[in-house]
């Protein structure tokens, strides 16, 4: 896997492993062979364990750190909408990875989609801390929970994933998975998008997009306002279908109005 050297963002960075400047497409990941998902082992120094009561404290924070949410209270609502009432099944399903001192660092659930008439089971919400990303943690903890999955005796499995965290993405595909023929059908831009960032292999049918045409440019004016106004900005969200964006600085989190915030800064030099 590679990145693109012409991929950059339109200010000159390259890619976040958690970009929201990038344009966004679901994606849905398949797998029909199971049987063939093997354990992988930890580095030194990190075991697994599974969930207990109050553990979701813990998720939030990983889940945050992983920079899938900016604010404690996005954390809690997206508890309460996949897990909340459900907490009795976590145990043996949703993951963690500890440090030899206790410290949840990394996290991922063997699930299913109640929606879903297939049956399939579901890899949910992985995520690495941010500050123990690169130590080599993210492939033994999808190998645990897709081999969970396995023993629960799920004949296909899916992955929800999107192209604002690409990288994870082409993870999965590493694992066997392949683009969902009715999602496929109708995001291909986001797949074009995907292979564009990392030109894998299980993508080798798909024409990838032009890297110019990778960015939400709303998005792109949002985060250029954002990081002339608050040069300690660490990362931000943008929730269209709330019609919201959160943002985080080293003064704390805050939420803005997405139309408010652009008609404040309608007079602002675009990029």
């Amino acid at each position: 896997m590679r990145i693109f050297p012409s991929v950059r963002h339109p200010s000159g960075r390259l890619p976040d492993n958690n970009d929201s400047a990038l344009k966004y497409y679901e994606l849905i990941l398949e797998n029909n062979h199971p049987e063939n998902f093997r354990s992988l082992p930890l580095p030194e120094g990190f075991h697994f364990t599974t969930y207990e009561p109050r553990d979701e404290e813990a998720w939030i924070s990983i889940e945050t750190s992983a920079r899938e949410f900016v604010t404690r209270k996005e954390g809690l609502e997206a508890w309460q909408r996949y897990y909340g009432g459900r907490e009795k099944e976590l145990p043996g399903r949703m993951f963690f990875i500890e440090t030899k001192a206790g410290n949840k660092v990394a996290t991922a659930t063997a699930y299913y989609e109640p929606a879903d008439s297939s049956k399939a089971g579901w890899l949910h919400w992985v995520a690495v801390r941010r500050e123990y990303q690169g130590r080599g943690l993210a492939r033994p903890l999808i190998a645990q929970a897709l081999t969970r999955l396995a023993q629960l005796g799920y004949s296909s499995v899916k992955i929800p994933t999107q192209t604002n965290t690409w990288l994870a993405a082409s993870l999965y595909l590493d694992f066997g998975f392949h683009p969902f023929g009715p999602n496929r059908e109708e995001n291909m831009e986001g797949y074009r998008i995907l292979k564009t960032l990392t030109n894998h292999p299980a993508l080798k049918d798909i024409e990838p997009a032009d890297p110019a045409d990778l960015w939400d440019m709303e998005n792109v004016r949002m985060e250029e306002i954002l990081r002339k106004e608050h040069p300690d900005l660490i990362h931000y969200k943008v929730w269209k279908e709330k019609g919201m964006l959160s943002y985080l600085t080293k003064a704390g989190d805050f939420e803005a109005d997405i139309k408010e915030f652009l008609f404040f800064h309608g007079s602002e030099k675009r990029i």
